[in-house]
């Protein structure tokens, strides 16, 4: 066990030496001073133990409060003499070895009276470690959970090997049976999140794989009868005592399931049938016994299920009702303790008087309630964010409030409740070693009950807990009220429809529209509103709907845009719950309805988009970056296969997230250009990571070799937005003697056959090819990852026009062929690309070596003149305005005097200088360099500095009101609202002044373009 912290000044004295409980019967503690007295002559202990500092006020503890407690002191003096003279880490530690030293082939008579013995011995260690302070809450609740693991992993290899000695079924390794029997066994609630209170059932479900003894006809019969057994081991009184009360009835349709169930079957259920209280449930199931690689492998089939990629805040109100139902089945507790006024509160008598009798677990401000606020949390918001999951309710509420999910001040009172009441439980357990959560109903059972928690008496205990209780309930209520209260509502079908929306502000044109399209909503056409729930939901709401429609520019396209939304919607339960429990999300909505066409037309073909206008602080930031939500989701993730569509979603809603971001201006487009440029790093990184592995397992590996990975453009100057591709270069390299991959031997008792793979080559055995197709088909395989189709798109599309030969040239290169070009083939136009090259991925050496190749080939001017470079780029600007002429003046990149511009000049200039210190791939860094190193005059430089992020920004916003393909007159095209977003980007009043602006600064970029790299002509 993981030891308190422990005050230094005490190590010298006994562990015994602490403020015990006082002994509510004195009689009871006197009796058990005589028989330990005793006990300890009739075995020969040691009396100076006896004597020890705190020993007599600890035995008079046990004996004076817990019945139980005596009982097992009484029963087992030798050990209690070691406990008492050793403290409880040790004789926990002596009581999980002796389960780990039981041999699955002892008789099974041997292996129940070891546990039955352990299970003695551990209780009244961790009772006294609890009482005294020793350890902390959770250090308590790990033993209790580590005792009952170990007592299940000794009866499960028992149980199999003799199945196996049987003949009933074959192991694969008879000498460690749960390796490979596809028979586990998951630990549920509390000792799933191995937070087992004092004396609790264990809740289990167990399953086994049939595809582990494939041909196996009476594998069903065998593994019943095997769970049948295990729950006899376990919980079966004897003159020993028991070992834990076992619980199966958290398996899938327990009435109508077998105690065993099959992987097929359990995984089925899930996905068609489960619960939102079985989604809860799992989201603390843990493999503890048995074949426990099959019980991660069958948890990672079903977390689809538990872990919902979308928000669900309609998970929230299941759970409320759930409670709900078990206050009305259980009458749990008073009602109203959120309302107890401070009088009742606060006068220490009436509050003995409203706790006697409660339910710590079920009642109002119970453990329950608190468990209930981390799991909703953690099931609304956990599927998109790895991070929040934490099967301990006390680690839930940590990390929620660290994610900012949960207010600090409420995830404190909470978990300050939680200690409370789970103290409290335990002493209560502690008595008569029951099953129970109430407190004592009478008086004097309550004071007792008092004095065993170290109070006074009752009325100081109720105190002390009935205010954090109810604080407590009142955050559990705000939680799971519903938000829009009983306030006013409107029925679509009222008749008195077209008042509604003249006081929200619609004109007086568009009423008979509206009317007509919220009257349909009140029919069955709609699928996502054929519900009772999802109409009563849709009334209260509608209020509030309209009134942020009506303050719109457009209201009547708001709430056309809206109902396109609401048609596309599956569940429209869930997607109205989520609009309830975020109100101002509505207004979101709207502002995106109301300004941006493109934006809005991505919400109704993608209601999952949603998400990401949730969970943004006031700056458009994350709460958590999305490149480590890449990173978590690729480490959890078996193969790429199957992390490719969650990827897909994660790089569409950061997209959608950055872009609402932009369009409500709280977010500039330099930070919005990191994090998507952050995001695409992340994804190659991590796919080069997985790609690579899953290509050595099919192909073995190049010794000394690797690929790395190159972003160009504006990938590689950091400088994405909302459409950019990846314009990448493949870089390879290995040593000169290794000419083709090498293929590893498989491991001792493993062969090629895929079993447990997971690979993308499906078992195949691995083969060795030459050095080079191998790095060839390692990029095919990289490429087509950022590039396989889903129903929203690739991850991101990709360009490699920019490598060297362009498209006529290898898909992938190596680093001397790379060097070659550059010294004696590379054009200045690709020499300028370079000067945007970024190395983002690839083994640290290569990464090295590829950036000093980079420098190399941009340093100095590889024999061309300063002229000869500038003429060059004067030429490539001339064909390109040539062969690509403007749009018109809003086609930013290409117009004259536009960003492509500037970016020629600043690649130009770098090229000239020929020198890293005057060298970024980011354009305006690279003007700063440029500047510093005397290539510009700073007036010119800080104008072209503004003119890049002026472009830069107008662009992006265009592309999120229209998205990439830009009307030809996109100004013709603006609707007001679009048009105010716009101008405000631009700090202009009106379009006029707009392109006024524009052509001043266009006209200063061309003119400083003709200085200093030449004229163009038209």
């Amino acid at each position: 066990m993981d030891r308190a912290p422990v005050n230094r000044a005490s190590l010298d004295r006994p562990w015994t030496d602490r403020a015990w409980p006082a002994p509510a019967d004195p009689r009871g503690a006197a009796l058990l001073r005589e028989d330990v007295a005793e006990l300890w002559r009739e075995h020969g202990l040691d009396a100076a133990l006896l004597r020890a500092a705190g020993v007599a006020p600890l035995l008079d503890m046990l004996g004076g409060n817990s019945p139980y407690l005596a009982g097992l002191a009484r029963r087992d003096p030798v050990p209690f003499a070691r406990l008492l003279a050793e403290g409880p880490d040790r004789a926990m530690g002596a009581v999980l070895d002796s389960l780990a030293a039981l041999s699955p082939r002892d008789a099974r008579a041997d292996i129940a009276a070891t546990m039955r013995a352990a299970k003695r011995q551990a209780a009244l260690a961790i009772a006294l470690a609890d009482i005294g302070g020793v350890w902390t809450l959770e250090q308590v609740t790990l033993a209790l959970s580590r005792l009952a693991e170990s007592a299940l992993e000794a009866a499960v290899r028992h149980l199999l090997r003799v199945a196996h000695d049987t003949g009933q079924i074959v192991l694969p390794d008879p000498r460690h049976p749960a390796r490979g029997s596809g028979f586990v066994v998951l630990a549920m609630g509390k000792l799933g999140a191995r937070e087992l209170n004092y004396s609790s059932d264990i809740d289990l479900i167990v399953l086994y794989d049939p595809a582990c003894h494939a041909g196996h006809e009476d594998l069903r019969r065998i593994f019943v009868r095997m769970t049948s057994d295990l729950v006899g081991l376990m919980e079966a009184r004897d003159a020993d005592g028991y070992v834990f009360r076992t619980d199966l009835r958290l398996r899938p349709d327990p009435s109508a399931t077998p105690p065993a169930i099959s992987f097929p079957a359990a995984i089925t259920y899930y996905e068609s049938l489960g619960q939102t209280w079985e989604r809860a449930a799992m989201t603390k199931a843990r493999p503890v016994a048995g074949d426990v690689t099959a019980g991660r492998r069958f948890l990672r089939a079903i977390a689809p299920f538990v872990w919902r990629r979308h928000l669900d805040f309609a998970v929230i109100d299941d759970l409320h009702d759930m409670k709900a139902r078990i206050d009305r089945h259980r009458n749990a507790g008073h009602a109203g303790l959120s309302r107890l006024g401070e009088r009742m509160v606060h006068d220490p008598r009436l509050a003995r008087d409203w706790l006697m009798g409660h339910d710590l677990k079920l009642g109002q401000g119970g453990i329950r309630e608190v468990e209930f606020v981390a799991q909703a949390l953690q099931l609304v918001w956990g599927g998109r964010r790895p991070e929040l999951r934490d099967p301990t309710t006390l680690g839930a509420l940590r990390r929620l409030v660290r994610a900012g999910v949960l207010n600090r001040p409420r995830g404190d009172s909470l978990a300050r409740t939680y200690r409370m009441l789970r103290r409290a439980e335990h002493r209560l357990q502690m008595q008569a070693d029951h099953q129970t959560h109430k407190l004592p109903a009478t008086r004097e059972a309550f004071d007792a009950f008092a004095v065993f928690m170290a109070e006074e008496n009752g009325r100081a205990l109720a105190g002390t807990m009935l205010p954090i209780m109810r604080d407590s309930r009142r955050i559990f209520e705000g939680q799971f009220a519903e938000p829009g209260g009983a306030g006013r509502s409107v029925d679509p079908d009222a008749e008195d429809l077209a008042e509604h929306l003249r006081a929200a502000g619609f004109a007086d044109a568009d009423i008979a529209d509206a009317v007509s399209l919220l009257q349909r909503w009140s029919g069955n056409r709609l699928r996502a509103l054929r519900s009772d729930r999802a109409r009563n939901l849709l009334r209260r709401l509608l209020p509030e709907i309209l009134a942020r429609f009506g303050a719109r520019r457009d209201p009547l396209t708001c709430l056309r845009r809206f109902d396109a939304m609401l048609a596309r919607q599956w569940a429209g339960v869930q997607f109205l719950t989520l609009l309830d429990r975020n109100p101002a999300l509505i207004d979101r909505i709207a502002t995106i309805l109301d300004g941006s066409p493109f934006l809005a037309d991505h919400l109704a073909e993608t209601p999952a988009a949603l998400d990401g206008l949730l969970g943004a602080d006031q700056d458009g930031a994350a709460d958590i970056p999305a490149a480590g939500l890449v990173r978590q989701h690729l480490a959890q993730a078996a193969s790429t296969e199957q992390v490719l569509p969650i990827l897909r979603g994660l790089v569409r809603g950061e997209e959608f997230r950055l872009s609402c971001a932009r369009l409500e201006h709280r977010i500039g487009v330099d930070a919005a250009s990191r994090a998507r440029t952050e995001l695409a790093d992340a994804v190659m990184r991590g796919l080069l990571a997985r790609v690579t592995a899953e290509h050595v397992r099919r192909y073995g590996r190049v010794p000394g070799g690797a690929m790395a990975v190159v972003a160009l453009g504006k990938a590689g100057s950091r400088e994405m937005m909302l459409g950019s591709d990846l314009d990448l270069m493949l870089v390879f390299d290995h040593p000169d003697d290794v000419t083709d991959s090498v293929v590893d031997a498989p491991a001792p008792g493993r062969s090629y056959n895929g079993a447990g793979d997971g690979g993308a080559d499906g078992g195949l055995a691995p083969r060795s090819v030459p050095a080079g197709q191998y790095f060839v088909r390692l990029a095919h395989g990289f490429i087509g990852a950022l590039t396989a189709p889903g129903p929203e798109g690739p991850l991101y599309e990709v360009d490699m026009r920019l490598r060297p030969s362009g498209s006529k040239g290898p898909v992938a290169l190596s680093l001397g062929a790379f060097r070659r070009y550059h010294a004696e083939s590379a054009w200045t136009w690709e020499r300028m690309a370079l000067t945007r090259a970024r190395v983002v991925a690839g083994p640290p050496a290569l990464v090295r070596a590829l950036r000093g190749a980079i420098g190399a080939a941009l340093d100095g001017r590889r024999g061309a003149t300063r002229a000869a470079i500038l003429e060059d780029a004067r030429a490539m600007r001339e064909r390109v305005a040539r062969e690509l002429p403007p749009q018109g003046p809003w086609d930013i990149r290409h117009r004259a005097g536009g960003l492509m511009d500037v970016e020629f000049i600043a690649q130009a200039l770098q090229l000239v200088a020929g020198d890293a210190a005057a060298r970024d791939p980011n354009t305006r860094k690279a003007l700063r360099r440029l500047v510093r190193q005397g290539m510009l005059d700073r007036g010119t430089g800080r104008m072209l500095e503004e003119a890049d992020r002026a472009w830069r920004s107008v662009q992006s916003m265009l592309r999120i009101l229209f998205g990439t393909a830009l009307p030809a007159d996109p100004a013709a095209a603006m609707p007001a609202a679009t048009r105010e977003i716009l101008l405000r980007e631009m700090g202009a009043t009106t379009i006029a002044e707009a392109l006024q602006q524009m052509e001043a600064r266009a006209d200063a970029v061309r003119a400083a373009f003709t200085r200093l790299v030449g004229p163009v002509g038209e």
